[in-house]
Order: structure tokens, then C-alpha cells, then sequence
């Protein structure tokens, strides 16, 4: 690596040469505070938070955009830079939100810690402030730009990262704002309720629709009984709104806690990503050896699915029907556990908690009422951020609480269904059984690490009883749609191919804990938490979905003693639309 010395603050350091001053310091231990800077797809320098002094230099200089240079002098902590920083914090504000008490991102705001850090505690500019109307209209995300810092974050995420684009600035001035095209709303526009806006937004200007009111209204329901669902992922990330290390596995906290909460059983997710794969790997086996359509494409990822109906219909047909496990579980939950515990389906309330906003949307979509109209399989999603909500409301100290095990009914999982949280996780998952259906034998490594990793796109081709399967794994819209070009023109032939929305998968996804940019910029958020997702893989005893037991009782005593049967394609499939827009 080629270096350059420079000196920060009167100390001489040896940097990378080409990084930033930014870059730089960070690399040396040295913080510089950010508000707009996002590595790789946000570096534009507007928010003017990171201003330093360079030696020669006519004014401060920005240091996210600054390249370093051989003999540079930065000085990061002037009265000049730390004057000129509260002013940028105090202009930002002049025409802010400053509701803080009240704003779902209280002490978890990076505004406000700038604040807090530059002792800033009120705006020295006042004047005539736009006022805007929250757009509440999406089923999953709530845009307040009266909070909006105009970071543009959200804007570089969705573009860069999700290929959707749907928000812009928009206007001049003090006018101007973030919105959609000819200021749609959110609900009329194309977005696909993935939520890494959400993620990177520094502020409370983008958020979920909290739905935990009507999850306690479920809880202090005595005629309802109330059963709650976590996602594999989870379990991986929820200690991070509790101060535990990233990656930190907090299961059987996580159970102890939701069981505090009220909820009459606590199951998991895990089991529906088992039937998930029990009915995907039939369905692939069944359309290879048939002349079905390929390639197959998962459906786990609603928001992948909506930009699949949204952008590329031509791909509906290639869509798995199998529902995602957050569906699956929730329509036997109300057939198979409803007849079996003699309850009423409509009396039954089922709570998934997702590490994704786009579920939200999923269980209100068609074809999702395996019990019959008017009963969804799924009655409310929340997010893991909306379950530490919860949590803390409820006075529960998560971190001393001991480790508890999931209630047996639809409680036992494989290792298969845990990594369906990281890029990659379904395909092995699918693999695993998929190989074991085609030869008649479990396979003696089930460790199909090729489609392992956080790169966007990764490719593997296996050999299966004489056929080679040519697989790909993509995640982050962008990536999904250079694949799907590729396909279209045919430089690509894939048989089977797995699609998550968020970058790094469901571990990444927009309902997950906020990070601060300071952490997301230089921290690999999405290995550290997959890796708690394979650890726990490897030392489960069966790894494999169909070695699942309560998944064979369930398929033997209940959906027609096999996967893929008429009953488990009523209750555990679904159908796609075409939601093309013509402008």
C-alpha cells in the first residue's frame, strides 16, 4: 500500500495515500464528526459538520471529500473548527423540528449527540420556518421533513443501493426537500417499503409506522390469544438497542423478554423458514426436472417482491409461490395450531417481529388468509427497533434477563432456517434439501459455503446427480437488478437464484437497530451479525430443514404427508400482480 506522511494536530502519521482526511484520521484514531457522509454512496460534503484546517488552505476545507496529500498539516480541533461547526449545527436547527422529547428517535439521534457534543442546546437563527405535513400514507414508513437535515442520505440509498430512486430534493432555498416525483406520496409512488432509507437517516425525518399500540391492545385482550414470531436475524441484532456488542446472539433473552411482555406463546420464525424450504426446494426440484420455469427466484424478500412487480413483471412467473417463513408461519398458526389447540382462528392474534419494514406491507397483501377471508395469516408485523420499544416502555432490564427456550409447538428449527438472515442463507438452506431430494441421500458436507459472504452478487455452480446447477445469490436491489439484466439478455443462465432486498440481507434490513455513520462507515455490520447466524448453524445437531421433526409430525399428521401436497399449496403459497406503473 502506498503511503504519504501528514501531520494531524501537530503529530506526523503514515496514511494510505489517495484517502481523505476523514479517512485518514479515522485510520490514526482520530474522530471527525459527520452528519451527511456515508462511505462509497454519499460523499458530497453538504452538511459542512467535518470542517478542518488545512496549512495553505484559504478556508476549512471539508474533510470527508479532502484527499490527503505528502507533508499536508490538519489541524481537527481549532477554536476556528469547533466555532465553525456549532454555527453549521445552529443553522440546521434554525429551521428544525425540535420536538426531541417526543421524536421516536430521542438519545438515539445523531443531530442531537452533535448537539450535545458542541454544546448546542439552541438555534441563534430564527425565521420564517417551512412547515410539512408527515406522510403517513405507506403502510411500513413515515416521512416527517420537518426533521429532515437534508443529509440526503436516504436519497444516495435508495438510488445507489436499491436502484429504486423514488426520493429527490426538491426545490431551491430554504424550499427545498426531500420528496417523490411531482411530491406523490409514498403510497402512490413505486417504492418497495425496504427501509434502508430508514437506516441511514441520521434523524427521526424517516421511520416505521409503529404498530406496538395495537400490539398491546392484542396482549391486555383477554379473549384474544396472542402468539408472536421473532426472524431468525433477530436474535442477532436486538441486543445493539441494549449496549451488547454487535453480533452478540441474544435468543433466550429475547424469548425471556417477549414472554414478560404478555404473549400467550412465544414460537419461532426459524420453523416457518424450515417449511419454507421444505416447499421452495420441492417446487425447484419439481420445475427442473418438469420443464418448469427457471431460473427460480425466492420470494422470502417482500421487498424484492414488490420491485419484482413493480419493475420487472416480466419475472413474476419466475417467482417462487412459496410465502416468505413470516407467512407461512402465520397461516399454520391459524389452521394447523388453531385446530389443534381447538381455538378459534379469528380469536388467535399472530405477531411476527421482523428486522424488515417491507413485512409490514406483506401481510397486507393478497392471498394471505390461509384461514379464510378476513382473518390475515399474519395480524401485525413490528420491527426490532419497535420490539426494544417495547421492552424498555415495560420497565424490563434485557441484559440481566436469563436465557429461556422457545415454547415446542412450533418452536423447533434447524440450522437451515437461522442463516435465511445473511445473503446467501436461503440458497444454502435450499441446497441442503434440494440435494438430499434429487439423490435420495442426506449430502456429507451440507456446508455450501461458495454462496457464502456479504458481496452483493456471488456465483456457484454444484453438480447434482449428474446435472450442473448454475446458482446466484444477489442482495441490494442494485445488484438484484444487474442480475435480472443479465438474465434478460442472456449473458447469464442461472437455474436458481435467492434475492434479498437489503444489502448483506435480512441482518442489514431497514427494521434493524440504527447505527450511527460513525460505526456503519467503518464496521462491517452485516459479517459481524451474520456471523452470529452461522455460529449458531453450525452447532445446531440437525442442519438440514427436512430433518426438522415437528416439520415431518406437522406434514404427516396435517398438510398431506409430503411437501408440495394440494393442502400445503393452499395454505403455505401465494400469487403475484403486476404493479407496472405507465407514466
Amino acid at each position: 500500500m502506498e503511503t504519504v506522511n501528514i501531520k494531524i494536530n501537530g503529530r506526523t502519521y503514515e496514511v494510505a495515500a489517495g484517502s481523505t482526511i476523514l479517512e485518514a484520521a479515522h485510520s490514526v484514531g482520530i474522530k471527525i464528526p459527520t452528519l451527511c457522509w456515508l462511505k462509497d454512496i454519499n460523499e458530497i460534503g453538504a452538511c459542512r459538520i467535518c470542517v478542518v484546517e488545512v496549512k495553505g488552505a484559504r478556508s476549512l476545507v471539508t474533510a470527508c471529500v479532502y484527499p490527503v496529500t505528502d507533508g499536508m498539516e490538519i489541524v481537527t480541533n481549532s477554536e476556528n473548527v469547533l466555532a465553525s461547526r456549532r454555527t453549521n449545527l445552529e443553522l440546521i436547527l434554525s429551521t428544525h423540528n425540535k420536538k426531541c422529547l417526543s421524536c421516536i428517535r430521542s438519545t438515539d439521534c445523531e443531530l442531537q449527540q452533535l448537539c450535545l457534543d458542541y454544546g448546542v442546546d439552541e438555534a441563534r437563527f430564527s425565521g420564517a420556518v417551512v412547515e410539512y405535513e408527515p406522510d403517513t400514507t405507506s403502510p411500513s414508513i413515515i416521512r416527517e421533513n420537518s426533521k429532515c437535515v437534508l443529509c440526503r442520505r436516504c436519497v444516495a440509498a435508495c438510488r445507489e443501493n436499491q436502484h429504486v430512486g423514488v426520493i429527490n430534493p426538491v426545490e431551491r432555498g430554504f424550499n427545498t426537500h426531500i420528496a417523490c416525483s411531482f411530491e406523490a406520496s409514498f403510497a402512490d409512488s413505486p417504492c418497495v417499503s425496504c427501509g434502508q432509507c430508514v437506516t441511514v437517516c441520521p434523524t427521526g425525518a424517516l421511520h416505521e409506522k409503529d404498530d406496538t399500540d395495537k400490539v398491546w391492545a392484542a396482549i391486555n385482550d383477554p379473549s384474544k390469544h396472542v402468539v408472536v414470531q421473532p426472524a431468525p436475524s433477530v436474535r442477532a441484532t436486538l441486543g445493539e438497542s441494549f449496549g451488547m456488542p454487535i453480533g452478540t446472539n441474544v435468543e433466550g433473552k429475547m424469548v425471556a423478554a417477549l414472554r414478560r411482555l404478555g404473549f400467550d406463546k412465544v414460537f419461532d420464525t426459524n420453523t416457518g423458514a424450515d417449511f419454507t424450504i421444505m416447499e421452495e426446494a420441492n417446487e425447484f426440484v419439481e420445475r427442473l426436472q418438469t420443464g418448469g420455469k427457471l431460473p427460480m427466484i425466492t420470494s422470502c424478500s417482500p421487498g424484492w417482491v414488490k420491485f419484482c412487480e413493480e419493475y420487472y413483471p416480466d419475472f413474476i412467473s419466475n417467482l417462487s409461490s412459496c410465502k416468505s417463513p413470516q407467512g407461512m408461519f402465520g397461516a399454520l398458526t391459524k389452521t394447523y395450531y388453531a385446530q389443534k389447540e381447538g381455538i378459534n382462528p379469528a380469536d388467535i392474534v399472530c405477531v411476527s417481529v421482523m428486522p424488515c419494514t417491507a413485512k409490514k406491507f406483506e401481510i397486507t397483501r393478497d392471498d394471505m388468509t390461509a384461514a379464510g377471508e378476513g382473518i390475515p395469516d399474519v395480524d401485525v408485523s413490528i420491527t426490532t427497533r419497535e420490539l426494544s420499544r417495547m421492552i424498555k416502555r415495560a420497565g424490563i432490564d434485557f441484559t440481566t434477563l436469563p436465557d429461556e427456550e422457545f415454547d415446542p409447538a412450533l418452536g423447533e428449527s434447524t440450522g437451515a432456517s437461522v442463516i435465511f438472515g445473511a445473503t446467501g442463507g436461503v440458497m444454502e438452506a435450499a441446497l441442503r434439501t434440494a440435494v438430499a431430494t434429487v439423490t435420495g441421500k442426506q449430502p456429507e458436507n451440507v456446508d455450501f459455503t461458495e454462496v457464502r459472504g456479504t458481496e452483493g452478487i456471488k456465483e456457484a455452480t454444484y453438480e447434482v446427480a449428474g446435472i450442473k446447477l448454475n446458482v446466484c445469490v444477489a442482495s441490494g436491489l442494485s445488484n438484484c437488478d444487474k442480475v435480472l439484466r443479465d438474465v434478460q439478455s442472456g449473458a447469464k443462465q442461472y437455474h436458481f437464484i435467492e434475492f434479498m432486498a437489503c444489502p448483506g440481507g435480512c441482518v442489514n434490513g431497514g427494521g434493524q437497530p440504527t447505527q450511527p455513520a460513525s460505526v456503519r462507515n467503518f464496521t462491517d455490520l452485516k459479517s459481524l451479525r451474520a456471523k452470529a447466524l452461522y455460529n449458531e448453524d453450525a452447532a445446531k445437531q440437525f442442519r438440514c430443514s427436512h430433518e426438522n421433526k415437528v416439520v415431518k409430525k406437522i406434514y404427516e399428521e396435517y398438510l398431506g404427508g409430503k411437501s408440495g401436497s394440494e393442502k400445503a399449496h393452499h395454505i403455505l403459497h401465494t400469487s403475484y400482480v403486476s404493479r407496472e406503473r405507465n407514466y
